[in-house]
């Protein structure tokens, strides 16, 4: 029977674990010619491909890989510059995923780490050694979103003959594409706001050019970072009203950040979309106008006083993840940042008043009178 010929709008989803070939001569092939065809999905899928390349060039990158998580694509963007016996810098404020990588894993790998205070970053001769291969910041900060002058960094990093490699999370390419800037790598927790949707668990990196494209990839296979096809095709569907998502969490945001800020209940709101935000005119320029729908605020120092918040709340449930549609909040100190020491957490401000908001895509007015009521 002869088979019709399909050609679908919308890429199928190729939840195959090998693919097939016809003969010696085409294995052969495939080794001869990278990019011909499939061999077996940790290798490469067309959907994993597909996100890869999607996120590659929202970023502007050289090449991406897909990865299993958001700390996948952390191990791969460290992993593409380091071996055994160097030196990373990290700002101090950072994911405490991030530090509990650097601290607990590539230390036993023969890597070591220095915090970088975030008012250093400009700076860094201080904590420069002849092994340091690159710094890692984000560039609006977890928790705290403190905005990272990402050419200023560039600029001081290469100064120094090392590679600025860039959490763009919490910003999204939407707001800000790190290689435009300067940095050499991006990444992303896909899981996020890429995704959108919080029913999927992803990561992307996406090399500023071809040469540290190839070796992520070749991190990404010989490590078995890949991501599944299912999971890819997931996240490419969110992909594609990121821009519209992006607008509408810091639509809500901004709203919700300045009613919060007078809010006699609320002592501070971390926001960049304030005036009253340190790096607000930073944020103006490098975010296009736009800042994210991400937010922190400090109630007082009372588990009470936080638990009263959560269990009033009915649009902002305590979820330990961030940036879907359904808006959630978190608790550092219990979360995100309880693998950073007592005196990091201290040194931060990260303490048991510090609440996190992710601001979804819901009804403003809505999410508006939860928060008030849960509040008073």
């Amino acid at each position: 029977m002869n088979q019709p010929n399909i050609q679908p709008k919308i890429t199928p989803i190729y939840q195959t674990s090998v693919f097939k070939f016809e003969d010696l001569d085409a294995v052969q092939r495939y080794f001869d010619e990278p990019g011909s065809r499939y061999l077996y999905s940790r290798n490469g899928n067309p959907n994993s491909d597909e996100l890869a390349e999607a996120v590659s060039h929202w970023e502007g990158g050289a090449g991406a890989v897909a990865t299993g998580s958001g700390m996948a694509a952390i191990f791969a963007a460290l992993l593409t510059y380091c071996q055994a016996g160097d030196h990373v810098l990290c700002a101090a404020d950072i994911y405490g995923g991030s530090a509990a990588l650097l601290n607990l894993e590539l230390s036993r790998l023969g890597i070591s780490v220095s915090y970088v205070p975030f008012e250093d970053l400009y700076d860094l001769a201080a904590y420069v050694r002849p092994t340091t291969k690159l710094l890692l910041c984000e560039t609006m900060s977890n928790p705290l979103l403190r905005v990272v002058d990402l050419r200023a960094a560039a600029a001081e990093c290469h100064r120094h003959g090392i590679k600025l490699v860039v959490d763009n999370t919490f910003a999204t390419p939407v707001l800000t594409r790190p290689l435009a800037l300067g940095a050499d790598m991006v990444l992303h927790s896909v899981t996020k706001y890429l995704a959108g949707h919080s029913d999927v668990t992803a990561g992307a990196v996406v090399a500023g050019t071809a040469e540290d494209a190839a070796r992520l990839r070749q991190i990404g296979t010989v490590f078995g970072l890949t991501l599944s096809p299912m999971e890819s095709w997931l996240s490419v569907r969110g992909l594609k009203t990121l821009r519209l998502r992006v607008a509408a969490h810091s639509h809500n945001a901004q709203q919700i950040a300045e009613f919060l800020e007078v809010h006699p209940a609320v002592e501070a709101v971390y926001y960049p979309g304030l005036p009253t935000h340190p790096q607000h005119a930073l944020a103006v320029v490098q975010g296009h106008g736009l800042f994210s729908g991400m937010m922190s605020i400090r109630l007082a120092d009372d588990a009470a006083v936080v638990n009263r918040f959560m269990q009033r709340s009915q649009r902002f449930p305590f979820a330990p993840s961030l940036a879907g549609v359904d808006s959630s909040c978190s608790h550092p100190l219990y979360t995100s940042h309880r693998a950073l020491t007592d005196a990091q957490r201290a040194e931060l401000g990260i303490t048991v008043g510090l609440v996190r908001l992710s601001v979804g895509i819901e009804p403003v007015e809505e999410l508006l009178a939860d928060l008030a009521q849960a509040l008073d």
